[in-house]
């Protein structure tokens, strides 16, 4: 079907495709980056107040409170992936801003575990290793999806050998894990970004689909990012 102008209906100039692509990627970045100041608002300030710090932790150890901070994330992204279709735009939003909070209760921890000055450090350089991925990632004209296939493969073997070593407790094995995870990690930044791109390029007109792809995209880098954190701070050590 064309239409007056002679024009197949729903087509798009490279110019309005790559105004779309960018409209959706500046949703995606803006979802990400408020999930991480609400996360790293809430750590520091659950890490700073002793007695809200006492809800998650008692003589025992993790409280009920502790554990399902520590669980209730997994599960949180496991109900916004598989019921995408179902969910609604606002209930999509709001379950990534309530994962966020949860998010930062849960890093609290590592306030225990870590000096101030190590997490700052490593948050600046995973930082910066993030950004750096996610520009070539954006730019690059090179094909990232087999990269990308073989990476995820390198996540669930990462996976298994995590869960080894949750038994072996080698500190050998542990810092090869973490080397490996970094790498993972940094490069699945660009794969990730390249493929939301690419989602970007061929949206519609739904706002509310928009939104939603926005928020799962913001979650997917969100993760990536975090687990870069977290791998590139067993490297850096700094334990108290």
């Amino acid at each position: 079907m064309y239409n007056q102008e002679n024009v197949p209906v729903g087509y798009r100039t490279p110019e309005e495709i790559a105004t779309i692509s960018r409209s959706f990627m500046s949703r995606v970045f803006s979802w990400m980056f408020l999930a991480m100041t609400i996360t790293a608002v809430t750590s520091f300030i659950w890490a700073a107040t002793p007695s809200l710090m006492g809800m998650l932790i008692n003589e025992n150890g993790l409280s009920v409170l502790g554990w399902v901070v520590m669980l209730a994330p997994l599960g949180f992204v496991l109900l916004m992936s598989f019921g995408f279709q179902k969910l609604s735009a606002p209930l999509m939003m709001l379950l990534f801003v309530v994962y966020s909070v949860l998010m930062g209760m849960s890093f609290s921890f590592i306030f225990l575990a870590y000096s101030i000055g190590t997490i700052g450090i490593t948050f600046g350089i995973s930082a910066g290793m993030f950004g750096i991925m996610a520009v070539a990632g954006y730019f690059t004209k090179t094909d990232l999806t087999k990269f990308g296939s073989i990476l995820m493969m390198g996540v669930i073997g990462l996976i298994i050998a995590m869960l080894a070593n949750f038994f072996l407790k080698s500190n050998m094995m542990g810092y090869i894990i973490s080397i490996i995870g970094v790498l993972i990690f940094t490069g699945l930044t660009a794969y990730d970004v390249q493929k939301l791109k690419r989602i970007g390029m061929g949206m519609g007109d739904e706002g509310a689909n928009i939104t939603k792809m926005a928020v799962m995209g913001a979650l997917t880098l969100y993760l990536d990012f975090i687990n870069l954190f977290l791998f590139m701070l067993r490297l850096m050590g700094g334990r108290k």
